[in-house]
Formats: C-alpha cells, structure tokens, sequence
C-alpha cells in the first residue's frame, strides 16, 4: 500500500512541478510580451521627441530671422537718416564754397590778370 501511495504523491508532485514549470513559462512570455511593448514604446518616444525638437528648432531659426529682420531694418534707417544728414551737410557746404567763389570771381580775376600783365 505504501507503493501506491508513493506512486500518488510522486504522480502529485510531478504535476505541481508541472504546473509550477508551465507558470513560469507563461510568466516567462508575458515578460518577453512586456520588454516588446517597453522597447516600442522607447522608438515612439524618441520618434515624438525628436518631431518636438526639430519643431522648436524651426520656431527658434524663425524667431530669429524675425529679430535678424527688425535689426537690419532698425540698422538700414539709421543709416538712411545718417546719409541724408551728411548730403545735407555736403551740399550746404557745396553752396557756401559756391557762394564764396562767386563772391571773390572778380577779385580772383583781377588778380590774375595783373598777375599775367606784370609778367
């Protein structure tokens, strides 16, 4: 009778073993299913982060032409005023030298001809 009774816990144990192997199987599988699902989502993450880096890149290279724009105009009128205001200047200069030179025409030619009749 002992026999038949070893044979029954052996039989018993055989199947708790079984079943304890066919559990970690399964647990086995759900982990492999799990680090699947962890490295796609990984690929999605580094996929949404590079899309939001290169978006804010492009904000950035925008954002600065717009600055880079309003310099160079600020820069372009200052320096139209600044070249508005030297040709002002030269030509008030031009008209005092004109005037100058028309006041002193006939001195200047009296000057030379005697200059040329002393000769």
């Amino acid at each position: 009778m002992e026999l038949s009774k070893l044979n029954t816990m052996s039989s018993m144990a055989e199947s708790k073993v079984t079943g304890i192997i066919k559990s970690l199987n399964a647990l086995e599988d759900d982990l492999d299913s799990l680090n699947s699902k962890v490295g796609d989502m990984k690929k999605q993450l580094s996929v949404k982060a590079q899309s939001k880096i290169d978006d804010l890149l492009e904000k950035t290279r925008e954002m600065a032409t717009k600055e880079a724009e309003v310099i160079i105009n600020m820069s372009k009128e200052k320096a139209m005023t600044e070249s508005a205001k030297i040709a002002q200047e030269g030509d008030a200069k031009l008209s005092e030298l004109k005037s100058k030179i028309d006041a002193n025409f006939a001195d200047a030619v009296k000057h030379v001809v005697s200059t040329v009749l002393k000769a």
